[in-house]
Order: C-alpha cells, then sequence, then structure tokens
C-alpha cells in the first residue's frame, strides 16, 4: 500500500519524536558515602513525576535515569540530588587524600573520644562531666555522617537503617546510656567508612581498564601524519599504528601485516596474524609490523570503553542476600519507629506506666531493636570477598555474580595461558625420507627466525638451545592463517599447515606424510610441513604445555563440588 522509501520516512520521524521526549542519561554522582545513599536517591528521584527509570551505582558513581522531558527538565532533577547533599559532576574530579578518608578520619575519632572517656570514667576517675562531653565529640563525630543522610532520607519521608541508628543513639543518650550510644554511632560510622574504601579501590580497578587505550592516535591525511587526541578521531580516519605501540581505536586493517596480542580484550595470549580487512581493538598491542587502520568506532563506542561501562553497569546488580536485606529494611525500620512511639504512648494513656517509665522503656527497645550488625553485616562480608579477590587479580563485578560463584556446577576455562602456559615448545621433529633432522629444524629456525609469531620463536628458541647456526632467509612473506614462506640459498622454503599446501598448484603432499600431520593433530598438537621448493623436508609438531598448578587446580575444583569442567580451545 505504501512504498519502502515511505516506511523508511515515517520510522525514521518516530525514532525523532521519541528521541525528543524521551531522554536517557548516565551521570557522574558524588558525595555518596554508603550503599543505602544510592538506595535513598533512586526512592527520591524515582518519586518525580515524568521519572521512568532510575537506577544509582554506589560503586561506580554513577546514575542512570530516563525522564519525559515534557514533565520534568534535566535541571530540575539535578537541583533535588544537590538539596539532598549530593553533587552531580561533569568530570570525575582528582580528590585529594583527606577528601577520600574524610569518614575513616571522623570514624577514628570517634573511637578514640569514646576510648577515651569510657576509660578514663571507669578506671582513671574522671569526672562524669569530662567523660559526658567525650562522649558527646564520639556522638558529633560517629553520628555525622549517618545524621546528614538519614535528615534529608526522613525529610522525604524515606525512613532507612541511618535514620534509625541516629534515634537509637539519641535514645541511649537519653536514657543516660551514653558508651553505648557512642559504640552504637562508632561501629557504624567505620563500617561505613571500611565500605567506602573498599568500593574506592573497586572504582580504581575498574577505570585502570580504560587506560589500557592510547590518548594519542597517529592519524594519516593528505600523506601527512599528525598526533591527535583519540576524541578528534572520527569514522573513516585513517590511523597509522607503528611496530610495538597499542592500537588506539577500533578498526579495520587498510595496509600492513602483524601479529597482534588482544590479551587485554580477548584474553587470548597467543598473538592473532592481522593483515588487509582485519578487525583490530583498541588497546591491543601490535607486534612487528606496522598497520593502517580505518577507524570503524569512536573513542566512546571501543569494544573496550563498552567492557569498561558494562562493568560498572553490572555492579548495579545485588544479590540475592543483599536484595533481602534492603526489603527487610524497608519494612523493619518503620514497624520499629511505630512500635516505640506505641510503647511511649498505650501504656502511658492507659496508666499501665508513668509518660517517664514508658519513655524509658521504648528508648530501651530502639536501642536493642537498633540493627547494626544487619546493616554493616552483608556489605562488609561481600566487600571483603571481593576485595579478597581483586589483591588475587580476580575482578569480581559485583555481589551478585560472587553469591553465584558458591552455587557453580560448570566452570568453563581458556586453554591457552590458563591451563596452559601460553608458551608453544617443540615436541616432535619428525624428517621425510633422507632428509636430516638438523636440515629440518635449521630450515625451519632461519625461515621463521623473521617471524614474531609465538610458534615461530618456538622453533627458533630450540634450534638455538641444540647449538644450529642459522643462514639467512630473503624475502620472507607471511601468509595469515596458513603459514610462510621465504628464499634460502636460492631456493624456495614454504612452512605452514594443510591449508597451505591444499591451495598450492601442482603441491600435493605425499599421502603418508599428511597421515602423519593428521595423528599429530589428533594428540592436540600444533604442526608445521616444511617445503624446499617441492620436496618435502618433513614434520614439525608444537604443543602447549599445561601449567604446573593447573592440575591441582581442577582437582580441588572438582572437590568442591564443581560437576563439569570445561575447556575452550581453537587448537588441534
Amino acid at each position: 500500500m505504501i512504498s519502502l522509501e515511505q516506511v523508511r520516512r515515517f520510522a525514521e520521524q518516530a525514532g525523532a519524536d521519541i528521541t525528543a521526549k524521551f531522554k536517557h542519561e548516565t551521570l557522574q554522582i558524588t558525595k555518596m558515602d554508603c550503599a543505602d545513599c544510592a538506595s535513598s536517591i533512586e526512592h527520591i528521584v524515582g518519586r518525580l513525576q515524568g521519572v521512568i527509570f532510575v537506577s544509582v551505582n554506589y560503586a561506580a558513581e554513577k546514575i542512570r535515569i530516563e525522564y519525559d522531558v515534557t514533565s520534568i527538565l534535566h535541571d530540575e532533577i539535578v537541583r533535588l540530588i544537590h538539596a539532598m547533599g549530593y553533587r552531580i559532576e561533569e568530570e570525575k574530579k582528582e580528590e585529594g587524600w583527606f577528601e577520600r578518608h574524610w569518614e575513616l578520619l571522623l570514624a577514628i575519632c570517634s573511637g578514640i573520644f569514646l576510648g577515651t572517656g569510657f576509660i578514663g570514667e571507669a578506671w582513671l576517675s574522671l569526672p562524669r562531666t569530662v567523660a559526658v562531653m567525650l562522649y558527646v565529640l564520639a556522638y558529633l563525630t560517629g553520628g555525622y555522617d549517618a545524621a546528614r543522610h538519614g535528615i534529608h532520607a526522613a525529610l522525604k519521608l524515606r525512613f532507612d537503617i541511618d535514620v534509625l541508628m541516629v534515634v537509637a543513639a539519641v535514645g541511649a543518650a537519653v536514657l543516660g546510656d551514653w558508651p553505648e550510644g557512642a559504640l552504637l554511632l562508632f561501629l557504624f560510622s567505620l563500617g561505613h567508612a571500611l565500605e567506602h574504601y573498599a568500593m574506592d579501590r573497586a572504582r580504581k580497578a575498574i577505570s585502570s581498564l580504560g587506560q589500557v587505550t592510547p590518548k594519542i592516535a597517529r592519524r594519516r591525511r593528505d600523506d601527512s601524519e599528525t598526533e591527535v587526541p583519540i576524541e578528534d578521531i572520527e569514522r573513516g580516519d585513517i590511523v597509522v599504528v607503528r611496530n610495538g605501540e597499542r592500537i588506539p581505536v577500533d578498526g579495520r586493517v587498510k595496509n600492513g601485516n602483524s601479529a597482534v596480542d588482544e590479551s587485554p580484550i580477548t584474553g587470548e595470549s597467543i598473538p592473532v596474524e592481522k593483515t588487509a580487512g582485519n578487525d583490530v581493538f583498541a588497546g591491543s598491542l601490535n607486534g612487528d609490523g606496522s598497520l593502517e587502520v580505518e577507524v570503524t568506532r569512536l573513542a566512546r563506542d571501543t569494544t573496550l570503553a563498552r567492557v569498561t561501562q558494562m562493568v560498572e553497569e553490572a555492579q548495579t546488580q545485588k544479590s540475592p542476600t543483599q536484595r533481602f536485606t534492603e526489603k527487610f529494611e524497608s519494612v523493619f525500620v518503620p514497624v520499629i519507629l511505630v512500635g516505640v512511639m506505641g510503647v511511649i504512648v498505650i501504656p502511658s494513656i492507659s496508666g499501665w506506666l508513668t509518660w517517664s517509665d514508658s519513655f524509658l522503656r521504648a528508648m530501651t527497645i530502639l536501642v536493642a531493636a537498633s540493627p547494626c550488625a544487619l546493616a554493616i553485616a552483608t556489605p562488609a562480608a561481600i566487600l571483603a570477598g571481593i576485595a579478597q579477590a581483586a589483591r588475587n587479580g580476580v575482578l569480581i563485578k559485583g555481589g551478585v555474580h560472587l553469591e553465584m560463584l558458591g552455587r557453580l556446577k560448570a566452570m568453563a576455562f581458556d586453554k591457552t595461558g590458563t591451563i596452559t602456559r601460553g608458551e608453544p615448545e617443540i615436541t616432535d621433529i619428525l624428517p621425510y625420507s633422507v632428509t636430516s633432522r638438523d636440515e629440518l629444524l635449521r630450515t625451519a629456525a632461519a625461515v621463521e627466525s623473521r617471524s614474531s609469531h609465538p610458534l615461530a620463536q618456538a622453533v627458533v628458541r630450540f634450534a638455538l638451545q641444540t647449538g644450529l647456526d642459522l643462514p639467512d632467509a630473503e624475502d620472507v612473506k607471511s601468509i595469515v592463517g596458513q603459514g610462510v614462506e621465504a628464499i634460502l640459498n636460492g631456493q624456495r622454503i614454504q612452512i605452514g599447515n594443510l591449508d597451505l599446501f591444499a591451495y598450492e598448484a601442482g603441491s600435493s603432499l605425499p599421502r603418508d606424510l599428511v597421515e602423519q600431520v593428521m595423528q599429530l593433530q589428533k594428540a592436540g598438537k600444533t604442526t608445521m610441513v616444511v617445503l624446499q621448493e617441492s620436496r618435502p623436508l618433513g614434520v614439525i609438531a608444537l604443543a602447549d604445555r599445561p601449567r604446573e598448578q593447573a592440575k591441582q587446580t581442577l582437582e580441588r575444583l572438582g572437590n568442591m563440588g564443581l560437576k563439569q569442567l570445561i575447556m575452550l580451545t581453537g587448537d588441534n
């Protein structure tokens, strides 16, 4: 009924209309010092008219928000967040030592005031008035952070653990139990400070992902090269990457050949041969060759940038235990506050107790019901687990993933560099016909000495260890994915897998040699067939040795209840 062009036009118009009405933003938010802060912001901002979705990532200090611009504007949301005591920053500013650790300093001061007052009063005959003054200082330093957030949340009719902690401490003071109230606030503030410290380390681990990518790229335009910030690189630009440099952009190779170490992106420790038409990733390390790369993605859209973004977003996923405790807290706090008011009012009105006795009993219940352990235990345990893993080189994206580890029944491992060393070694040297073992090895090593590929380096290393002198090869050409060829002593030498010779005109390998290669491959080995002109010299087989710890680790995982251990590999 309508043309394809009309459909395209209608779709574009609809997309433009939707984009104009609904806005999706990810903003940097600072001044949060506990996970409860993130929950409060989500709760309060989420109630604004026009806000469709809001998610606050305490670990990454990000707020993701979707809203209808016809109902609410960006500036209104920012003003509300600022009014709550938090800040929206255009760029994350580098903080000084005091700014990063002020909560920990306040918690330590609270502990010092509490300890001095308690010890002085109990054993050093410190006057009660002086001890109470020290307790008050412990209250002010230990309770400042909780009071700041709790009051903001209470004014917006959200009652969280911070509110209950402050009210419980005040109740203890009213009862005259100053040390108990000060201890409550000290433990709570120390828990928050340590949580913030642990998350700060986690943020640094995440931000370090993006530091792998160079900040400057060498752009070629009109036969001239200029160094420019990667933010200024556009799609279609040609970027020159010299040998040994990190690739600054995602793109496609236009000219050049090189082996590229993609382990920062894919985890594959063996460099991958790249030639014209192959894709490359920002952050990967170029080998010996020079590459000209056509940019296919802007700096903010590279694979590494998206990996970093996904890691940050994954941290918003809370573990089942965290979700349960948060849900429990949301019910528990209001119930306790209502119950305490009931204990004050009902016995007094009924004549069972005096107002004074009712109030004292209510404050006792409040102090006893203060869920300090509940508030601290779950986040502290999860953060301790994540921090311990990070110290051992494992980055866990959040609490939900940490808890999932305890319920795994299967685990998959990349082979190269994980189960194995990632360093191939020669296992078999099999001369063919009248060729000697040394002749086969010397010929292969001489040609491969011009290559930086790990398989080639393994051959050269073994030949040098054997004490062989290597002649110079000329006109070396790499055939990506198949092998290499060169001129040695005036003769054409070809080294590669069976694919190299399958497509070579007039080159048919002897059947017994092909069967020998197939048997080696079935044994899990990588093979190199060496030809001199059209005469087969023999086969060299290589394998990646298992790491010393691999067997013990896999056995321990099996004993821990993992039913299935899986190996992922592209090798034979």
